[in-house]
């Protein structure tokens, strides 16, 4: 039986560490994470993954951050993204609050010279022109994919399937890789410049639709009084889920894979904060042992998925370059829809 060709992108927002729950950090940010990186590195090397990291102004400017990803760029094992937080990257226009910590929310000529100034760090420190990029927080529109492009960017991976908050929402927007609209950054468009490839994202029923309108639906009120999407998740009924090793557990990444697999997704893409792989930096992955619990997770879903189907492992602006050579009518880049 012939197995479905899938190419595997894992990227890593590479990036301070600070407790998520207390103030934006500007000066002096702590990036003692960046330590795990080699070693890190290692590990991705001994799969075959040849990830990208989405390098943030705090990272870049420091040291041994700037001189370990120049080692990975110059040696060709990885790509060097950028990662763009409002908060700690020049110039500033004062105190970060929630809303503006999300770049989508800021004036475009501020959004523009923080760019620039990130982009000119990148060059200087690590010796790279990124063309992949990640908005901190998540989050895009339309305005920024024309900044990106202007700046010769060819791959953005802003958009979180499946979620909205106060402050942004890509709810709408394709799961699949699509040419997103200079005009509606959530829909596919006419421009062949630059490509979005969200991170996978799903529900482990095979109808992600259906399963994105119940959850939606539960989260309001009344139903989010009684903590309805708790009750299904508990139950197995219904579970949203993103491929994250910092995130989420063995069992329901593999329930994403397959579902992604049966869907004829065209890639399968993971994602982490380099600050998860120190213990208790983000709150996001409890306990001890962090580095290898995320290791651990990584291995059992790439092998898995080595399994299950023919596997490139690439990069996320090789990842463009592959999928770009796929005619899709519609902009988006998949096979099932549904």
């Amino acid at each position: 039986m012939h197995k479905q060709d899938v190419l595997f992108v894992l990227t890593i927002d590479t990036e301070e560490e600070w407790q998520w729950d207390e103030e934006f950090p500007q000066h002096n940010c702590s990036v003692e994470n960046v330590e795990k990186l080699p070693a890190f590195q290692t590990f991705c090397e001994s799969l075959g993954i040849r990830p990208t990291y989405f390098v943030d102004y705090a990272v870049a400017s420091n040291n041994v951050g700037s001189q370990t990803l120049r080692t990975f760029a110059k040696s060709n094992s990885a790509e060097i993204g950028a990662h763009l937080h409002p908060w700690c990257n020049p110039p500033y226009f004062g105190k970060t609050t929630e809303a503006g910590s999300h770049v989508i929310n800021l004036p475009l000529e501020q959004v523009e010279q923080k760019l620039d100034a990130l982009n000119a760090l990148l060059h200087d420190e690590i010796g790279v022109r990124p063309q992949s990029f990640r908005s901190g927080r998540w989050g895009v529109s339309a305005k920024m994919l024309r900044l990106l492009a202007s700046r010769g960017y060819v791959v953005d991976s802003s958009v979180y399937p499946f979620y909205r908050n106060d402050y942004f929402s890509c709810l709408g927007a394709p799961e699949s890789p699509y040419w997103p609209s200079f005009d509606n950054a959530l829909a596919p468009g006419e421009q062949r410049q630059l490509l979005e490839i969200p991170v996978t994202a799903g529900f482990n029923i095979q109808n992600f639709s259906l399963g994105e309108r119940i959850h939606n639906r539960l989260s309001k009120p009344p139903f989010n009084w009684v903590k309805s999407v708790g009750l299904l998740w508990h139950s197995k009924l219904l579970r949203k889920i993103y491929l994250s090793p910092e995130l989420t557990e063995i069992e329901d990444m593999l329930a994403l894979v397959d579902q992604s697999i049966q869907k004829k997704q065209p890639v399968i893409h993971m994602y982490l904060h380099s600050s998860s792989l120190i213990d208790g930096a983000t709150g996001l992955l409890d306990g001890a042992n962090a580095f290898e619990t995320i290791c651990q997770r990584i291995e059992v879903v790439t092998q898995h998925l080595v399994k299950n189907a023919n596997v490139k492992f690439c990069t996320i602006s090789e990842a463009k370059v592959h999928l770009s050579n796929r005619s899709a009518s519609s902009g988006v880049i998949k096979g099932e829809q549904n």
